[in-house]
């Protein structure tokens, strides 16, 4: 296939980038290579994308509109792969219009590109926060996601609803996966795997937000990529037990779908700490802080409904993937 990756140059996305290319696929990678956090980090991944054959890079902002039409009339994608989008919870207390621009006007040019050149299928990135002040275990696709609790969560919702318009009004397959706090080599400096991992070797004690009482479904990157994969290679379909009297909403009539991807495993956050301490060899000075805006007290996904459509769900232990984030850390910054 000839494939579309928005954010490549970003964490997710050069691993996805990665997996289609070693089965073959032609892979245009697209990303605004933006400052949101340290670019260098970013031109590194593209540098691994660009050594191998079938990749070709394009620089642009997804809220381009004019460029982003010329792209899909100009390439012919057979799918696309949804990655960009400004993230991070807490800036978007700081700075709303840039999550407009890029998961609002961004995610519109791409459904406007898959509508008119006839792409079959849109995989795009949801997330778990979505799920805002739900607290009902696991959180399940069907569950209602009406409450978000920071903007961030918002635009990703819009997208879901976005998404679902298209399919019902244009027949364009769409799938949307709430990623559930994704971690592992080359991850991004504004999470917390990287955060706490700099502080502790630079002998810096770490920020533990709400007193440590907090947990996570942290889900290793490679199985990720891999979910996304197979999901691209799967077309969201027409659900035939669609009933609009008692509505899913992760099914349609259209042919739409939304998935968890976690690793079903919440882990308390000084249980995560713990682990990077062990693979480290140091222990952590923890300073302890309130809960911050935005944040929510636990992720835990039901990952039923993704395992029965791909016949794959994340599984890679903790310990084991926190071991290989340390050491491609400590590779590629050289400490």
């Amino acid at each position: 296939m000839k494939v579309l990756v928005t954010g490549a140059a970003g964490f997710i996305g050069m691993h996805v980038a990665q997996r289609l290319l070693a089965r073959g696929d032609e892979v245009v990678g697209l990303d605004n290579l933006n400052d949101y956090y340290d670019v260098s980090l970013k031109e590194s991944r593209l540098e691994r994308l660009q050594r191998q054959p079938g990749f070709r890079f394009v620089r642009l902002d997804v809220a381009d509109r004019e460029g982003i039409a010329s792209l899909f009339a100009e390439q012919g994608f057979d799918g696309v792969v949804h990655l960009a989008a400004q993230a991070g919870v807490r800036y978007s207390l700081r700075n709303p219009h840039a999550y407009v621009d890029s998961n609002l006007v961004g995610f519109v040019n791409m459904l406007e590109g898959c509508r008119h050149h006839k792409v079959g299928h849109l995989v795009y990135a949801s997330s778990s926060s979505v799920y805002g002040g739900n607290t009902k275990m696991p959180f399940a696709e069907a569950d209602a996601v009406d409450h978000p609790v920071s903007l961030y969560a918002a635009t990703k919702k819009a997208n879901e609803l976005m998404a679902h318009t298209y399919s019902h009004l244009y027949g364009l397959p769409t799938t949307g996966l709430r990623f559930f706090t994704v971690y592992g080599p080359w991850g991004r400096p504004d999470m917390a795997l990287f955060l706490f991992t700099k502080a502790i070797l630079e002998q810096r004690p770490i920020e533990v937000y709400n007193f440590g009482h907090m947990q996570r479904d942290f889900t290793y990157v490679d199985d990720v990529a891999d979910g996304v994969v197979r999901v691209l290679d799967r077309p969201g379909s027409p659900d035939a037990a669609f009933d609009a009297a008692r509505p899913n909403p992760a099914t349609s009539h259209a042919p739409y779908r939304v998935f968890n991807i976690g690793n079903r495993n919440p882990v308390p956050l000084l249980d995560f700490i713990g682990c990077i301490e062990r693979a480290l060899g140091k222990t952590a000075e923890k300073r302890l802080l309130p809960l911050q805006d935005g944040d929510v007290l636990a992720t835990y996904a039901d990952v039923q409904a993704l395992g029965e459509w791909v016949g794959a769900v994340p599984a890679t232990p903790l310990e084991q993937g926190i071991a290989s984030f340390v050491a491609w850390y400590r590779s590629y910054y050289r400490v």
